[in-house]
């Protein structure tokens, strides 16, 4: 995986181990090589090592490798090898050079240089290892993939005493006795992550996954884990799936992403699923391929028996590996540091008070990194000192606390404030914008967020301007927290800000959301796409955010957060995070006695619950929402909620009551004298009439919307009344009226990038062409009805027109 691409790789490995191969490479970058980084004696070790294997210079790397293998020519091959080492090794300008070589070789073959061990040619990649007497050329040409399959993370730094578990895991994903899915299990800090990583990059490097890795970090023990469906979901975008395509249903995803994968397998061959840091098997089951040439990696606190994995349990370190990996930290930082070998008793004891967890192997390591002059037997006794400890959770927890609690306390006071701080922010992830909030400055404080990432306690997150915490980092700094009163209050101070950025912002993207021109320009955001931008980074801590409502602290503002949420949440089709918020709100609203803020939130959810095919559910939301607002005095938003419910009756086919339930608001609307809504009101009526077949009445009920919306300027609800006019009109046999009306709703729709809607009024246009005979046009129309649903992100809706399209061919 490299260079954002997924690379058919190539190698040819000279070491005192032997020779391997896989695939080809041709002689002209290997040429290119020697000519290039180590100059005519480069040339001349071609033409020897060729020569002495009976080979022609221009002979490919296979049959170089084959040659090797024969006792006899191994000899000339490993000495080559050396040879070349011993080169590169003195030639720190070798990329510039190769390059250059290759342009001479295979003119036009792209080579570029980025810097560091890798020269990139096209896809392929070379990478320059001097280690003893071992080469690894790797070259691969691929055709350009999805970045995200190039998100395997980097190999662990540090990585040792796991060699029995790495060969199991090896063995499961590949070897004779491999498995669909392997699980590492073990206690938080045990180092399942750095395993599995490890393990995957070492079964890259063999070729078993030349369709790529696709890594996902299902934070299963965040109070807001990431749930089956975002993991999906996720997938699909990074298996180049766009959000537009991606269906309603989750079944629907599911099947999707089980298609996709089957389809990249039989094209590029087997992927690996890496699923980190899963709580249970539902969160894993959607993410198992259909196809049995793929494989799935989890990791989890848990063990996870449901799946019928091949579970590979993760225990603490050796005190020798321990050690170790003491050792291996400190000499990476300083090659001369010698502290673990000068004292291997407090080496030991040191590995024992952090329960030989690679984590607090690493904290504790930081901290003798960071402070040269202290001594382990020092480092140790303070360890040993400390009182303030992780709860027990499992063997060896304790000591991870002890590591946390003493690398926090020797944190300057501000470093030490911001990990207090960033412990308590919501989400798995944190924007730099909601890093300023939680401190209450105006900027980030980046010197101090580097500082605590090179003190492992906090990582990069997944883009830039993006930060994380380990979860147990997380606990800690939120134990912190809640150890202290004063802090305590601190922290609910900073959450405050958090929600009031929150609150604004999401404001702001709803104003522009349901910006209409001819009104104020909002603020913030310059267009759509960047409130729903802005919107779709934050989404998984707006989410979270709204969930705080279940502290009365915070009940208010989350109710209004959740009602900003729902127009970006419907317009991006998040209806499962819409049903979520919502149902959040609402009891948030119950908890502080806020009955308008209740029937509100009742409100979403019922829109919500409608757009999932909850019918029922929906009718009982508006129902209790019709209730509260009345009992609360609240005319209008009585009427909203008869309106409402109306259409959800409608869709049951409970004709009459939802006719019913459209004139009391319709009657309502106009008591209150709300034109806009009285034309919504309006608008469906017509609905409810062209359903019982009242066509009469239903193209009143949308001329008499159609001209409320024209003389309030509201230009959406002008292009609703035009589409349900034309299907009145088509019903009553007038074609020319009803294909004028379908064309005006379908421009206005499109002009405010409202696929959906305009998809629907296209497909309309398309079936009254169709039925009139008009099939060049009708054909048109459903090619453009399903550009417009692929926009939408409805993408069964797009596959169904483009059906109808082809059958018209």
């Amino acid at each position: 995986m490299v260079g954002g691409r997924v690379c058919r790789r190539s190698y040819l490995c000279l070491s005192r181990c032997g020779t391997g191969v896989h695939g080809h490479m041709r002689a002209a970058l290997l040429t290119a090589l020697f000519e290039g980084a180590c100059g005519e004696d480069g040339r001349r070790a071609v033409e020897s090592l060729a020569r002495s294997l009976g080979l022609e210079v221009g002979a490919s790397v296979v049959e170089i490798a084959e040659a090797a293998r024969e006792p006899a020519r191994r000899e000339a091959v490993r000495e080559w090898g050396k040879r070349l080492a011993g080169l590169l090794a003195d030639e720190p300008t070798v990329a510039g050079a190769v390059a250059a070589a290759m342009e001479r070789h295979a003119p036009g073959s792209g080579a570029a240089w980025y810097g560091g061990d890798h020269c990139d040619f096209r896809g392929g990649i070379f990478l320059r290892e001097a280690i003893g007497v071992q080469v690894v050329i790797e070259f691969g040409g691929a055709a350009a993939a999805p970045e995200a399959l190039a998100s395997l993370p980097p190999r662990p730094g540090g990585f040792t005493g796991r060699d029995g578990e790495t060969a199991e895991l090896l063995r499961a994903l590949g070897g004779s006795a491999a498995v669909l899915v392997s699980a590492v299990s073990g206690l938080g800090g045990i180092g399942k992550t750095a395993l599995a990583v490890e393990t995957a990059h070492l079964a890259c490097g063999q070729g078993w996954f030349p369709g790529g890795v696709l890594f996902v970090d299902l934070h299963g023990y965040d109070e807001e884990p990431v749930t089956a469906d975002q993991a999906l979901q996720s997938l699909l975008r990074a298996l180049g799936v766009q959000p537009e395509q991606l269906p309603v249903r989750a079944d629907d995803r599911a099947s999707l992403y089980r298609s996709v994968l089957a389809e990249r397998g039989r094209e590029r061959g087997a992927v690996l699923v890496l699923a980190d840091n899963a709580s249970s098997p539902e969160q894993v089951r959607a993410l198992l391929p259909g196809d049995d040439r793929h494989r799935v990696l989890v990791t989890s606190r848990d063990r996870l028996t449901q799946l019928g994995a091949r579970l590979v349990p993760l225990d603490q370190l050796t005190p020798e590996h321990a050690r170790g990996l003491l050792d291996l930290a400190l000499r990476t930082a300083s090659p001369e540091d010698s502290r673990v070998a000068d004292d291997v008793d407090a080496a030991g004891r040191l590995a024992r008070l952090c329960g030989h967890l690679p984590l607090a192997l690493q904290i504790a390591a930081a901290l003798l990194v960071e402070d040269p002059g202290m001594t382990i037997a020092e480092l140790t006794h303070e360890l040993a000192a400390s009182r303030d400890r992780l709860a027990q959770l499992d063997d060896g927890e304790r000591s991870v606390r002890a590591a946390f609690d003493l690398s926090y306390r020797r944190l300057p006071l501000g470093q030490a404030r911001l990990l207090r701080l960033l412990a308590l922010a919501p989400g798995p992830e944190v924007s730099d914008e909601v890093v300023a909030a939680l401190v209450g400055v105006k900027a980030p404080p980046l010197a101090e967020l580097r500082a605590l990432a090179r003190a492992h306690l906090v990582d990069r997150g997944s883009g830039h301007g993006w930060w994380r915490l380990h979860d147990l980092v997380r606990e800690f700094g939120a134990g912190v927290v809640a150890g202290d009163a004063g802090l305590s209050e601190e922290g609910e101070v900073a959450r405050e800000r958090v929600m009031g950025l929150y609150h604004r912002t999401v404001s702001d993207a709803d104003e522009r959301l349901r910006w209409l021109p001819g009104k104020a320009e909002p603020d913030r955001f310059a267009d759509r796409e960047e409130a729903l931008e802005w919107c779709d980074g934050e989404r998984a801590g707006l989410v979270a955010a709204v969930s705080w409502g279940r502290e009365v602290r915070f009940a208010e503002v989350a109710v209004r957060l959740a009602e900003c949420l729902g127009e970006y949440l419907a317009w991006r089709r998040y209806f499962d995070d819409w049903i979520t918020v919502s149902d959040a709100a609402r009891k948030a609203a119950q908890r502080v006695g806020d009955q308008v803020g209740e029937a509100g939130a009742w409100t979403s959810l019922g829109l919500a619950l409608q757009e999932v095919g909850k019918a029922g559910e929906s009718i009982d939301a508006h129902g209790r929402c019709r209730e509260l607002f009345h009992s609360a005095g609240y005319p209008l938003g009585e009427a909203m909620a008869w309106n409402n419910l109306g259409l959800a009756l409608a869709e049951v086919k409970r004709k009459s009551e939802a006719i019913d339930a459209l004139l009391r608001s319709r009657d309502l609307y106009q008591a209150a004298g709300d034109r806009q809504r009285e034309a919504v009101a309006w608008n469906n009526l017509g609905l409810a009439h062209w359903e019982a077949r009242r066509v009469d009445e239903s193209i009143d009920a949308h001329s008499r919307a159609l001209e409320l919306c024209q003389a309030v300027g509201d230009s959406l609800g002008e292009a609703r009344a035009c589409n349900n006019l034309g299907l009145a009109m088509e019903e009553a046999g007038r074609v020319e009226d009803a294909v004028e009306a379908y064309g005006t709703a379908a421009e206005i729709f499109g002009k405010f990038e409202d696929w959906y809607r305009a998809a629907l009024a296209l497909q309309n246009l398309a079936i009254v062409h169709e039925n009139a005979r008009r099939l060049t046009d009708a054909r048109i129309h459903w090619l453009r009805a399903a550009d417009a649903f692929a926009r939408a992100n409805a993408s069964t809706e797009a596959a169904q027109v483009r059906a109808q399209a082809k059958a018209l061919e």
